[in-house]
């Protein structure tokens, strides 16, 4: 019934599933893994379904009056798509789908690279050089903070020095900014330094790894 609306309903043409690789999900009886033993002894059907979609960024580009040059900017891949038989409190049996989403960034180039200086450790001030595109919409309220390689948001940071009250040279290419040993982890790890832009509210250049 479905495959058959996807080939009619013009809005479920680009919807994808992964392929049915488990039981009917519906009807059963209840606490059981037994189909419908009712009266209305109902067929076995794969009711549960996951569909999804990708939504072209075109969709989005042409009320805007623009088209970007590369249309797909997110794929989805399903890893599995299961169902759970062990659940009895429904006559359904409830599936699950796992996807893995990778997005492309939105500019090639960053706005800021970064990099520690020298030896970083909590024994001493520490310090870190940057260089920023032309482009930057630069702001007082601009800072650089150190996360942990396994940060997840921006409030993660450790520490964070400001770009501008923290400065202590500058030249032409780039600038260097220090960082006080008491804020820098005794305890050491894997570290990243990330810039975050106040006028555009988003990290804009992120450092390769490397060790406190």
């Amino acid at each position: 019934q479905l495959n058959m609306a996807k080939k009619k309903e013009e809005f479920l043409k680009e919807f994808k599933e992964g392929p049915l690789q488990f039981k009917p999900t519906y009807k059963f009886d209840l606490d059981s893994e037994v189909y419908d033993t009712s009266e209305k002894k109902r067929k076995p059907a794969w009711t549960d379904r996951i569909l999804w979609k990708v939504k072209n960024l075109s969709e989005v580009a042409s009320k805007e009056g623009e088209f970007p040059e590369e249309e797909n900017q997110i794929s989805v891949t399903l890893n599995n798509y299961v169902s759970h038989m062990s659940y009895g409190i429904s006559d359904h049996k409830p599936v699950t789908g796992t996807f893995k989403l990778e997005m492309k960034p939105l500019v090639s180039d960053p706005l800021v690279v970064l990099s520690p200086e020298g030896e970083w450790s909590a024994e001493h001030d520490v310090l870190l050089r940057y260089s920023a595109a032309p482009e930057l919409p630069s702001s007082a309220w601009d800072w650089i903070g150190l996360f942990q390689v396994t940060f997840r948001h921006v409030k993660d940071y450790v520490t964070y020095a400001w770009v501008e009250d923290d400065e202590i040279s500058s030249s032409a290419d780039s600038k260097e900014v220090y960082m006080s040993a008491s804020e820098i982890p005794k305890m050491g790890g894997e570290f990243l330094l990330c810039y975050f832009s106040n006028n555009l509210q988003s990290i804009v250049g992120i450092s390769e790894p490397f060790q406190v």
